[in-house]
Order: structure tokens, then C-alpha cells, then sequence
């Protein structure tokens, strides 16, 4: 446990330099392919600070606007950055964009910050997410709306099924297995480990309860996949 909370100081360190040289490259360019390629250079040297492992199962769709994703780690974004072969457009929540440090990193590339506890801002974030899809980015969200600790997901926010009606988005979730047990954040520990991504297939958004069945189909691949490695 001590190694682990040492490798995650040193880990915690690195990346928040890593993340203000990012911001400071950031000032220099307005142009969103360039930012697009530093964020990837970014995402690739974490994996190598962290000396972390990658497993890619399936494909991602190249149709898809949207991707939906199991929330544990700061690690998932990392792996996504690195590995998603679009520009994608996270989907974050406000007080993100408030942090003096965070706000250039999350304004310069464009990312969206919604107001969950107001359902007016809903408009604008609407608009916003279509001015990104015309630049062909593809938008990201975690429906969880925060990192689950335990063994189940947790609910899933509407957030995610009202962007992909009111837009008429093609939705491919990515499962993340486990992904806390390499970097967590809250017992402040990092460790070696293997990530496992799983890319399950387009939702069918016919289906009304379609948010609701794949939180449904996530967990029960997620608990497929603790029971192998019991």
C-alpha cells in the first residue's frame, strides 16, 4: 500500500505539470486539429508515467457521434484520449470550467460544461453540441455523471438520452473495466496494471428504455469480466 501511494504522488505530480505545460501549449494555437494531436502526445506520456497496459476489445464505430462510458478514474479519460481515433468533446460538469487551471483546458479545445441543476442551461448546451458535431467531433459523456465506487453502476442521468433524441445521435457505449484499480483517486493509490475497453455495439435508440438496458447490458459484461479474474 505504500508503494502505491508513492507511485501515485509521483504519478499525481508529473501529471499536474504535464497538464500545465498542455495549458501553456494550449495559448499558442486556436486551431483544433493542433490541440487535438497535443491532447493525443499528452494522453500517450500518462500511459507511460503510470506504466499502464491497454486491452482493446471490439472497435470503435467510426458512425458514432456519441460515446457513453462507465466512470472510475481519472484514467478514463487518459485511455480515450490516446486511443479514440476522432476528436472527441467531453462532456463535463460546470464547476470544472470554474478552476482557474481547469478553464483553459477545458475552453480552448472547445469542451462542454453543462449545469446539471439547471435545466434552462440544457438550451445552449444543445446549441453548443451541434456546433461541435458539424466540426465532426464526437461528443463524450460519462451518464453516471460522477466516478461509481462500488461493484454496481451507478444510475444513469438523462443528460446522455436527451442529447442523443433531441440530435439524433448514433450512441456507442465503451466499457471500462475497472479502471480505479490502476489509478484511484480517492485512496490515492496507482499501481501496474492492464485496462481493459470494451466497445459494445451502436444502442438502438428505437428502443425507449434504451439508456436504462445498456447501463443494464454494461453491468452485466462488467461483472462477466470481474468473475474472470477471480
Amino acid at each position: 500500500m505504500i508503494y502505491r501511494r508513492i507511485k501515485a504522488l509521483y504519478f499525481w505530480v508529473l501529471f499536474v505539470v504535464s497538464v500545465a505545460f498542455v495549458v501553456l501549449c494550449f495559448c499558442f494555437t486556436h486551431s483544433q486539429n493542433i490541440l487535438w494531436k497535443i491532447r493525443k502526445i499528452w494522453a500517450r506520456t500518462q500511459k507511460y508515467i503510470l506504466s499502464y497496459e491497454q486491452e482493446l476489445v471490439g472497435e470503435f464505430d467510426l458512425n458514432a457521434n456519441m460515446i457513453l462510458m462507465n466512470h472510475q478514474s481519472t484514467l478514463d479519460i487518459i485511455a480515450l484520449e490516446e486511443l479514440y481515433p476522432k476528436n472527441l468533446c467531453w462532456v463535463a460538469k460546470k464547476e470544472l470550467g470554474q478552476i482557474p487551471f481547469f478553464k483553459i483546458a477545458i475552453n480552448k479545445p472547445k469542451l462542454l460544461c453543462i449545469d446539471r441543476k439547471n435545466p434552462r442551461d440544457l438550451v445552449r448546451v444543445l446549441k453548443e453540441a451541434k456546433e461541435r458535431l458539424k466540426e465532426k467531433r464526437v461528443l463524450a459523456i460519462f451518464p453516471e455523471g460522477t466516478r461509481s465506487r462500488g461493484d454496481k453502476l451507478l444510475k444513469f442521468q438523462s443528460g446522455a438520452k436527451i442529447l442523443s433524441e433531441k440530435l439524433n445521435l448514433k450512441v456507442q457505449p465503451i466499457l471500462l473495466v475497472d479502471s480505479a484499480q490502476i489509478l484511484d483517486t480517492k485512496s490515492f493509490s496507482a499501481k501496474k496494471g492492464k485496462l481493459k475497453i470494451i466497445c459494445m455495439d451502436l444502442v438502438d435508440l428505437q428502443d425507449e428504455k434504451w439508456l436504462e438496458n445498456t447501463r443494464k447490458k454494461m453491468q452485466e459484461i462488467l461483472d462477466q469480466e470481474r468473475s474472470l479474474l477471480k
